[in-house]
């Protein structure tokens, strides 16, 4: 996990510091290339593909070439043509981003769901790719690729990433799938504590609105099933009366992994205190 998450830590401050900050525009820009990509390969289209991969493209691991790669993916399309059913595209989300003006770097979760978990329930596996990209003749093209699976860690990291997500838009589908049945929790406010439908009916009937949040400064911790991160949980929103409210809390969540799927078990949260 440190190894994986130091390799794209890396990429960042590189890119980050020789690069400077890629634009709003050029960011979205790069995630459609990503995309375009995506659905080159999902249809089979192998003109894109031609142009989309460098003519010295190569992937890690493996090092495979341009040729190779595309001849799979190629196969692939033919496979999941033949079988419809069982063809499941990956979803890719978690977009980090950084660019200059002929180099950029695409990092990004690809999410892969199938009914073939524990009594037919649903399966989540999750990956995490690394793209670097030249500009050649005007135009974007891959030139190297990395891709690794995640480990427990990281997968609880982004899981935490997602509940942030999840409050600010008042998610109760992901409440619902993420929350273990003996889900518990601790206000901030007031001490009180929820269980799982109690804690998603709060959320969903509160007045007040979130309308930013971000959780910073994590540690995780895993232990065989179970996890535990802590760190800050920063919002900005409105009470119930309409009044702009701005909190800081610090956290811990406790994760519990059950037919090799991570879910929220317990969170308890203290308000920070502005000096």
């Amino acid at each position: 996990m440190k190894i994986w998450i130091g390799i794209t830590l890396v990429v960042l401050l590189i890119t980050g510091t020789a690069f400077g900050q890629c634009s709003d525009a050029d960011k979205k820009a790069l995630e459609a290339f990503d995309h375009t990509w995506t659905k080159a390969i999902q249809g089979g289209d192998k003109g894109a593909l031609e142009k989309i991969l460098a003519d010295d493209y190569r992937a890690v691991p493996g090092m495979g070439d341009k040729e190779q790669n595309i001849s799979e993916w190629m196969a692939n399309y033919e496979r999941n043509r033949a079988n419809p059913s069982d063809a499941n595209p990956p979803v890719a989300d978690r977009y980090m981003i950084a660019c200059s003006k002929n180099l950029a770097t695409i990092t990004h979760r690809n999410i892969f769901t199938s009914n073939d978990g524990p009594g037919g329930r649903e399966r989540t596996n999750w990956s995490r790719s690394i793209h670097f990209l030249e500009k050649r003749g005007g135009n974007w093209q891959v030139v190297s690729t990395l891709g690794h699976a995640m480990d427990d860690a990281m997968m609880i990291y982004y899981l935490d990433q997602d509940w942030t997500e999840a409050n600010v838009k008042r998610d109760k589908a992901w409440f619902e799938k993420n929350f273990a049945d003996d889900f518990s929790s601790v206000s901030s406010t007031d001490g009180k504590t929820f269980d799982k439908a109690s804690d998603i009916e709060d959320t969903m009937n509160s007045k007040g609105t979130v309308e930013m949040a971000e959780s910073t400064n994590l540690d995780i911790k895993v232990d065989r099933n179970m996890g535990v991160v802590t760190g800050i949980y920063h919002w900005k929103g409105t009470d119930e009366n309409g009044k702009s409210v701005e909190n800081r809390v610090r956290y811990t969540d406790t994760y519990i992994k059950r037919d090799g799927r991570w879910q929220v078990w317990a969170t308890i949260s203290v308000p920070i205190k502005e000096n």
